[in-house]
């Protein structure tokens, strides 16, 4: 299982942000996304909105204390900042497991969080947004199949084409 753990969502200033994190994780294959800071019901309902009409089981669950789920899981922690080893490096190592919990900030992380990871890993070690870190690091851990994915009982599908949009609802 793939979850994600977004720390510090500020409903006044990351809704977007958060909400795009979601968004790549499931586009990318994740399972579930965590999220603490703000409790943020219109977080919550956005991605439900987007799950119940393109499909997938993915989740979203606000949770009160981060450092408690991180201590809890069975998972390999892996936390992404631009302090960490470069994941070109240590990819090989984290694809040899199944059950990862991906930390990524918001605001300033604290030091806990680093030495409870299994993992501190970097995308690249200039500052950047943590949806592109997200972003590649499922990339390069699903070695691209996650591309390929098909959503479970979607109620629209897009079919590709050069131009233009054309879509299939399913009811």
């Amino acid at each position: 299982m793939i979850e994600i753990l977004r720390l510090s969502h500020r409903i006044r200033r990351d809704p977007r942000i958060s909400t795009h994190v979601a968004l790549v994780a499931r586009a990318f294959g994740a399972d579930k996304i965590y999220y603490s800071g703000d409790h943020d019901l219109a977080l919550e309902d956005s991605v439900n909105k987007i799950v119940k009409q393109w499909g997938s089981n993915f989740q979203i669950e606000y949770i009160k204390d981060p450092i408690k789920l991180i201590k809890s899981t069975k998972s390999k922690i892996i936390n992404l900042t631009m302090y960490g080893l470069p994941l070109e490096n240590e990819i090989s190592k984290i694809k040899k497991f199944k059950d990862l919990l991906i930390i990524i900030g918001g605001e300033k992380v604290p030091i806990e969080i680093y030495k409870l990871s299994d993992y501190n890993i970097s995308v690249t070690q200039q500052p950047h947004s943590e949806v592109s870190s997200l972003a590649i690091f499922l990339h390069e851990f699903f070695k691209g199949e996650e591309l390929k994915l098909e959503f479970k009982n979607p109620k629209v599908k897009i079919t590709p084409q050069i131009s233009g949009k054309k879509t299939t609802t399913f009811i």
